[in-house]
């Protein structure tokens, strides 16, 4: 199982390291079935996040016909929605705009990135993975409509209004998607990749290995329908 993290400008560092670190234990406890690379759609580069500057190197570029899973992060910066500044902020609005989360994620619409994540969705054979506003990325390409999903508590109701089916749970999976839902949920997403791929074996490894227990129950379209309590 071959995994690609995309990295693009803005992103949230939690949302990449988490995973990666789950992962890439993932790959050394499975004798090599699990690989991991940081790629980027338009290849190998310096990527700088969203958090004090700290960037990290994409070493590969985005591939569908490479990768079984593809993962998209989400952004880090302010908190809201653009225009909200204070007065006294007027001065600096165009900057401080620029460090929104929404304006972060939205920028990704003007890259390659939409074009590889529709092809990724094309494909069965692919699955793709987000965590936080990374399910927003695809919500705003247009790519999750009548899908289930969940992202960070903040922007569930964005994601609803995409058309997507916004589900208040910790990871969601609904098949060829698996969607994580605030910043530290990249660590119950990376183990549940691992239990729903290279079973639940490798997956409890890498949980006393991190010396973390996933939280919550994921979330998946099957079952009754449960009355309201």
């Amino acid at each position: 199982m071959h995994i690609q993290i995309v990295l693009f400008d803005g992103f949230d560092p939690l949302d990449v390291v988490a995973p990666y670190e789950v992962l890439y234990a993932g790959g050394t406890a499975s004798g090599g079935a699990v690989t991991v690379e940081l790629v980027s759609a338009e290849g190998p580069r310096e990527v700088t996040s969203g958090t004090g500057g700290l960037a990290l190197r994409a070493t590969g570029a985005l591939d569908p016909e490479r990768a079984d899973v593809i993962l998209v992060p989400g952004a880090s910066g302010r908190v809201g929605e653009p225009g909200e500044l204070p007065e006294d902020e007027a001065g600096a609005g165009e900057r401080k705009q620029d460090d929104f989360v929404p304006v972060l994620l939205g920028r990704t619409l003007t890259t390659e990135l939409p074009a590889f994540l529709g092809r990724a969705m094309d494909d069965p054979d692919v699955t793709v993975a987000t965590v936080c506003g990374g399910s927003l990325v695809l919500a705003m390409a247009g790519l999750l409509e009548g899908r289930h999903a969940t992202t960070h508590h903040l922007g569930l109701d964005m994601l609803d209004a995409t058309g997507a089916r916004a589900v208040r749970a910790r990871v969601v999976d609904d098949g060829d998607l698996i969607t994580g839902a605030g910043v530290t949920s990249g660590l119950d997403l990376g183990l549940y990749l691992l239990e729903r791929e290279q079973g639940p074996r490798i997956a409890h490894a890498v949980e006393e290995l991190f010396a973390h227990e996933r939280r919550g129950t994921v979330w998946r379209a099957r079952g009754p329908v449960p009355a309201a309590l």
